[in-house]
């Protein structure tokens, strides 16, 4: 009775250490440098996008018309994940961001054709094609993070 007693023991000690660990490198990943490339959030999708993808125009880019619809778009689309203000949620990223803003239009149009499923962004590629540049449009209307905005110069 002992043994099987010290067994169960040991078995729910091995259980809870590797819980703690799990949950230690899970916690270490979420927290490490943003500039790394292996976080949902960092732009590793990038690398992915062909040359011909990335060059591409968005025939609706600073048309008033376009930047409404896609606001209603991304409301009715994005903003479970990223907020209703862009500025992510639930461990989503921010499209206010650096990387948001330095990516070209057709990188953006890539990657809500294709998605990222392992970092946990859905494919678009349902939405009609229009539909996502009117996205994009909107997400280019919209100021960045002030936590990631350079710093304003002073003369």
């Amino acid at each position: 009775m002992t043994n099987t007693r010290s067994a169960g023991w040991l078995v729910l000690f091995i259980g809870l250490a590797i819980l703690s660990l799990s949950a230690a490198a899970l916690l270490a990943s979420d927290s490490s440098a943003s500039g790394s490339l292996d976080r949902p959030s960092n732009g590793s999708w990038l690398r992915k996008v062909p040359d011909a993808d990335r060059t591409r125009a968005n025939p609706f880019a600073d048309k008033p018309e376009a930047i409404a619809a896609g606001k209603i778009l991304f409301g009715q689309n994005c903003a479970h994940c990223h907020g209703t203000d862009a500025e992510g949620r639930h461990r989503r990223p921010s499209l206010r961001s650096e990387r948001v803003a330095q990516a070209t239009d057709g990188e953006l149009a890539w990657l809500l054709r294709n998605g990222s499923l392992a970092k946990g962004m859905p494919t678009w590629s349902s939405l009609p094609e229009p539909e996502r540049w009117q996205i994009i449009a909107f997400l280019r209307s919209l100021p960045r993070d002030a936590s990631t905005a350079p710093a304003p110069t002073h003369p």
